[in-house]
């Protein structure tokens, strides 16, 4: 994972604090959570960030790490669009917290049509990064990446890829898979990561290169195979499944689990959610799970998650550039 450095000063760093202190300021002490907590999710029931909010928020209850109910929300649409709208229209509530996929989140934050800036929001914690990689069927005739690769080039723009969204971490794995190789593809979208992994275990799109943990159990049963996974080192769970670095390609990406709330909120509050959720990752229910589920485990809070996010940001901007969509209309 990319090592964010320890000191970042930046007109939005300086815009974030700000905010937060003169929230703060405002903001009368109270128990929090003092009412229900809504945990909004971008994708419908299933995928993989729904499953992430809904383990988290378990870990909470059976916990008993807070007295109020908590729910998960699915606002599904617009490849995030419609979910990351909702939160930053809930300005100054602690009560609303976005379960994010950082690569979709982060092409929304980079598109100055959507006004999703990363000042419109609170960075709470980041939990782990969710590998991607490139899966197909077990009755595929691709054996191997380089079987795929060739194929894709003998016949550009043939082959469909499924993804979450037009602008999902899935589909920046594909756009840099084609920068890398040369080759062109076409792919599909889906209202979830689930239900492009079911396309391509049902036959219907060859390919995918959705998480990794999302087809596990398919993998594990034998009825998935995958050519090559996104990670700086092999994957102890594949051993035998080659990088996609050392084939050769600079392709290094997953999907960031993390949280954050809308812009305004009391620094309190803020502090409190961040503070629950780092009990939730150090629980060992979290730690089991993210070893289950293959994620490269890494826990920042929000100082250092605001860091970077807005590095990541400045990476983004190639792909959402690439997109079309990096200027205001």
């Amino acid at each position: 994972m990319t090592r964010t450095p320890r000191t970042v000063r930046t007109p939005l760093v300086a815009a974030l604090g700000a905010a937060a202190l003169a929230c703060a300021a405002a903001a009368p002490a109270q128990t929090y959570p003092s009412k229900v907590v809504e945990f909004v999710v971008h994708v419908t029931p299933g995928g993989g960030t729904d499953v992430f909010a809904r383990l988290v928020t378990e870990i909470m209850s059976r916990d008993k790490l807070v007295s109020q109910p908590l729910v998960v929300l699915n606002r599904p649409g617009g490849a995030g669009v419609v979910a990351f709208t909702y939160v930053k229209g809930k300005r100054g509530d602690p009560h609303t917290v976005l379960t994010m996929a950082t690569g979709s989140f982060l092409t929304a934050a980079s598109r100055p049509d959507l006004e999703l800036g990363l000042e419109q929001f609170t960075p709470l914690a980041f939990f782990a990064r969710d590998p991607q990689g490139i899966i197909v069927n077990t009755e595929s005739k691709y054996r191997t990446f380089k079987d795929l690769l060739d194929d894709a080039k003998a016949r550009p723009g043939d082959i469909v890829c499924a993804v979450t969204s037009a602008t999902g971490t899935g589909r920046q794995t594909l756009w840099k898979l084609e920068k890398e190789t040369g080759s062109r593809f076409k792919f599909v979208t889906f209202k979830a990561g689930s239900e492009a992994i079911l396309s391509v275990l049902g036959g219907h799109v060859p390919v995918t290169t959705e998480n990794v943990s999302e087809a596990w159990a398919h993998i594990e049963a034998k009825k998935m195979r995958v050519l090559a996974v996104t990670t700086e080192q092999r994957m102890p769970a594949l051993p035998d499944v080659p990088t996609l670095t050392e084939l050769g390609y600079k392709v290094q990406i997953g999907t960031g689990r993390g949280f954050v709330m809308p812009a305004g909120v009391p620094k309190e509050a803020a502090a409190a959610m961040e503070a629950l959720l780092e009990k939730v990752h150090k629980s060992a229910r979290w730690q089991e799970y993210a070893v289950n589920n293959l994620y490269e485990n890494r826990w920042m809070g929000s100082t250092e998650f605001t860091r970077y996010l807005i590095e990541q940001r400045a990476a983004q901007q190639e792909f959402v550039d690439s997109l079309g969509l990096g200027k205001k209309p």
